[in-house]
């Protein structure tokens, strides 16, 4: 009886190509603050592939280092982006399409109005910053929160269209 493999060639290759693509959009959006689609291909990726969306979002998360240095800004993005890979995964793997259509967008969402506080928690181990300054940090970001949030909201309506059409390279639903 031969072993199932881990991965897939299927996914090896999708593992490879989004985060290329991630790291392509994030440069190809930069002139636009707090615009992107990554957190859209982290919900695509966990409803896809679930737990082993972890692979190429740390091979995003690593790209992102070496192309703009592994400082302590990089430091939040190892847990930033796996807070949104968890919401998704609180998403029923089966969920209807009508309803799946309404919770991804959402949660891309939330996720884009928490980033900033979810970055200020590192802040006072990283810079030293006093923790009495951690709420003027968070209220300072909130502008870039909401156009966070609300991109990630207009956006996420992609992600179930994107997921049906990536049936075919990836034998899921």
């Amino acid at each position: 009886m031969r072993k199932k493999p881990f991965l897939t060639l299927k996914e090896i290759v999708l593992f490879g190509l989004f985060p290329a693509l991630m790291v392509g959009a994030q440069f190809a959006l930069a002139a636009l603050p707090n615009i992107h689609l990554t957190g859209i291909f982290i919900v695509i990726l966990t409803r896809l592939f679930r737990a082993k969306a972890l692979i190429p979002l740390y091979i995003y998360v690593f790209l992102m280092g070496l192309q703009l240095g592994f400082n302590l800004w990089w430091v939040p993005y190892l847990y930033v982006w796996v807070v949104l890979w968890g919401m998704a995964m609180l998403i029923p793997k089966n969920i209807p399409d009508k309803w799946a259509a309404l919770a991804y967008p959402l949660v891309c969402s939330l996720h884009g109005f928490l980033y900033g506080t979810l970055w200020a928690f590192s802040q006072p181990f990283l810079m030293d910053l006093p923790w009495e300054s951690l709420g003027i940090y968070i209220a300072n970001g909130i502008p870039f929160d909401v156009t966070h949030g609300i991109s990630n909201l207009v956006l996420g309506t992609l992600i179930l269209p994107t997921c049906k059409a990536l049936r075919f390279f990836t034998d899921k639903k």
